[in-house]
């Protein structure tokens, strides 16, 4: 089911000038927000997902963990931990009685000494491994995905190749996810969406130079100069790194789209209409449409991940976090009920 309204009746209307979807998009990640994790307690902690590549997250445990459920943050595309949506949605999330981990994929948030491999698109089975060892390391028996763009795409896959398999698994909910890739990078790189096709790919490229200091002789860097498309960068590093045959086949075999189908658990997508370049067309298929366990909500604006408006109930900014912790809320509240 598609809508534009949140389950609660809060639908998302930004001022005029907040309208644009280029604006709203970068405009959120430049507000104060210094304080958000003040007071919350934080331990680190490395999870092997196969051998010789861990993945650090940051984990901000209520005092008696296995009594609560339990959130695991994913981030996305040359983002980590300290993103600020990742600490938004973790102070909030935590001020409702969850558990928290905040992950860093593969190579992200300083980890790059971590693991010899890049991070791409497909790697759902880290996040398939971290639940299975919350689940039975620390013993926590309901545990949700949350994921931002690339990983929503990363959550939503890892859901569907659960299915009813990973008893712990609570549920999903991700935001603007890439589950089509090829329709995505396509956008992407389309004239109107330079400033963030530039930005991704400079930071890919200075991540790859610092992971060749580490690991010498893994990657070829004679041809890192003059790539000049993310679809580029892919094919040539990202997708041979992966296991891929080539970018084409990283982008046609990564997405969440070929699982969702797959999907046991309660699931949420938030998206916009007018993000630039996660196409609202995805969202509007039969399968996503008629699945019994997918609810998408898709305001007419929001941009890429942004959703930032001033609300009249007091609550922050933040609306698609608001509405996160709401869905949180709202399923153990209702577990409570029927237990």
């Amino acid at each position: 089911m598609i809508t534009s309204m949140s389950p609660d009746g809060q639908e998302f209307t930004p001022v005029a000038w907040l309208r644009n979807p280029h604006f709203m998009t970068v405009f959120p990640g430049y507000w104060p927000r210094r304080t958000l994790l003040a007071g919350v307690p934080t331990e680190s902690r490395l999870f092997t997902t196969e051998p010789h590549t861990q993945l650090l997250g940051f984990c901000h445990w209520q005092p008696h963990r296995t009594a609560c459920q339990s959130v695991v943050l994913v981030h996305g595309l040359e983002g980590c931990s300290e993103s600020h949506y990742m600490r938004g949605i973790a102070a909030k999330a935590y001020r409702a009685g969850f558990n928290v981990i905040r992950m860093n994929q593969r190579t992200c948030g300083g980890t790059e000494h971590l693991t010899p491999t890049l991070y791409n698109s497909g790697l759902s089975q880290d996040y398939q491994a971290i639940v299975h060892e919350l689940a039975r390391v620390d013993g926590l028996a309901r545990i949700w995905f949350v994921g931002y763009s690339m990983g929503g795409n990363l959550v939503l896959k890892a859901a569907g190749e659960a299915g009813l398999s990973e008893t712990a698994l609570a549920g999903a909910i991700a935001v603007c996810p890439n589950i089509d890739p090829p329709l995505c990078v396509e956008a992407l790189e389309q004239p109107r969406n330079w400033i963030y096709h530039r930005h991704f790919l400079v930071r890919l490229k200075a991540r790859l130079r610092r992971k060749a200091t580490l690991f010498p002789g893994k990657w070829d860097l004679k041809e890192l100069n003059g790539i000049t498309w993310m679809s580029e960068f892919d094919d040539r590093y990202t997708a041979p790194d992966g296991g891929y045959a080539s970018g084409a086949d990283y982008y046609a075999r990564a997405g969440a789209r070929h699982v969702l189908d797959s999907i046991a658990v309660p699931t949420l997508i938030i998206t916009a209409q007018d993000d630039p370049f996660i196409p609202y067309s995805m969202f509007t298929v039969p399968l996503i449409q008629r699945h019994p366990k997918i609810r998408v909500i898709a305001p007419r604006h929001g941009g890429h991940c942004g959703f930032f408006h001033w609300a009249h109930n007091g609550e922050d900014p933040y609306w698609a976090e608001n509405r996160i912790v709401d869905f949180l809320q709202e399923r153990a509240d209702n577990r409570l009920v029927h237990t």
